[in-house]
């Protein structure tokens, strides 16, 4: 599972990829669009450029830039999941886009979710306000 937030890459280790990761007892890799905790060198502006992120000398993920440009991503292993790992996996994830294809598709789906859920909404309030008026 690929979540858009931070695995190891956190003060504890428990970032919301690790915490799923282990709750579920599933690979999970974490790639956040913002760095939470941890120092980097800025990697080149070329794609799939790429620095090691350090927290208190532990090399806890990778800073990778995706597209030329752009901000870096953040990725780091949340469970059963390796940093080298976690980062050739994010590379094959990756399309044209900044983030990588799971976590664009899925909040790509969560918008029209929230776009379909207001429109339901929308349509029982005005319902409710004519069958009172």
């Amino acid at each position: 599972m690929v979540l858009d937030g931070q695995g190891i890459a956190h003060e504890r280790r428990l970032g919301i990829a690790t915490h799923f990761g282990l709750l579920t007892d599933t690979p999970s890799i974490g790639c956040a669009k913002t760095r939470l905790t941890g120092t980097y060198t800025e990697p080149e502006d070329r794609i799939f450029a790429q620095s090691p992120l350090f927290h208190k000398n532990e090399h806890i993920g990778t800073v990778l830039r995706t597209k030329l440009k752009c901000k870096p991503i953040f990725v780091s292993p949340g469970h059963k999941v390796s940093i080298d790992q976690s980062v050739d996996i994010i590379k094959n994830c990756t399309r044209k886009y900044r983030i990588p294809e799971p976590t664009r598709l899925a909040h790509l789906l969560v918008n029209e979710t929230r776009i379909q859920h207001k429109k339901i909404l929308c349509h029982r309030y005005f319902k409710a306000l004519r069958a009172w008026l």
